[in-house]
């Protein structure tokens, strides 16, 4: 009996053995994975940041999955998780490069032409909007997650407001450089970036630029005429 209880204690010790063994092995496997361990590449992260822009232009933000993503992208979930985190960051991120990209257009534009008027610079932004369909998207994609619920989107309310509100204020502060005191370029402000905002809108359901233009025409002829009126008190 002894000798059986004996037998059975060292199997016991022995079993124990080998799984504390196996543990520090996959422990060992898990800390110097340098799959892991590797730091996101910068090149890589822009590359994909860009790729990813481009396929939210193109099939939105309503029904986004990591996985059809990553497909379209030729990568893996593993990848992108890596260099963005969460589905919630890789959308803010992409958002965020998506109005970056749309600051560079305004910047060339601005160092073209320094005076330009704010009036001028929509009919710019109008224009190039009507270019081409992947300009559209571009703007299309903002205005999705600026107008989409937190439930159907992963963007936090304040990069929701952002799409908005960041061109708002952009438009606000020429208008007072302009002539306008602030109460009145706050207003116009709202009211510009809201009637733009609308013609896209338009823009992107119809396709019909030509009446859409007329009316934006008309819309800027109204601030141009504001404008003069306030110099010229």
């Amino acid at each position: 009996m002894v000798q059986r209880l004996r037998t059975a204690t060292s199997g016991i010790a022995t079993a124990r053995a080998a799984v504390e063994a196996a543990q520090r092995i996959a422990k060992g496997r898990r800390r110097y994975n340098p799959a892991m361990a590797r730091p996101p590449d910068p090149a890589l992260k822009e590359r994909l940041l860009d790729q990813v822009v481009a396929y939210l232009a193109t099939n939105g933000l309503g029904l986004l999955s990591l996985r059809p993503l990553a497909a379209a992208l030729e990568t893996s979930t593993n990848r992108l998780v890596h260099h963005f985190g969460t589905k919630e960051e890789l959308v803010e991120a992409a958002l965020a490069r998506a109005l970056e990209i749309q600051e560079k257009i305004q910047d060339k534009w601005l160092v073209a032409d320094s005076d330009i008027s704010q009036a001028n610079l929509m009919r710019l932004w109008w224009a190039w909007m009507c270019e081409s369909p992947a300009n559209l998207s571009v703007v299309r994609l903002g205005l999705e997650a600026a107008a989409l619920q937190a439930a159907a989107t992963p963007t936090s309310s304040i990069v929701r407001e952002q799409q908005i509100g960041l061109w708002r204020t952009k438009i606000e502060n020429r208008l007072k450089s302009e002539g306008l005191n602030a109460a009145a370029a706050r207003l116009e402000s709202s009211i510009l970036k809201a009637t733009f905002t609308g013609l896209s809108i338009d823009l992107m359901a119809t396709g019909d630029s030509k009446r859409l233009t007329e009316a934006l025409e008309e819309s800027l002829v109204r601030l141009e005429n504001l404008l003069r009126a306030t110099t010229a008190r």
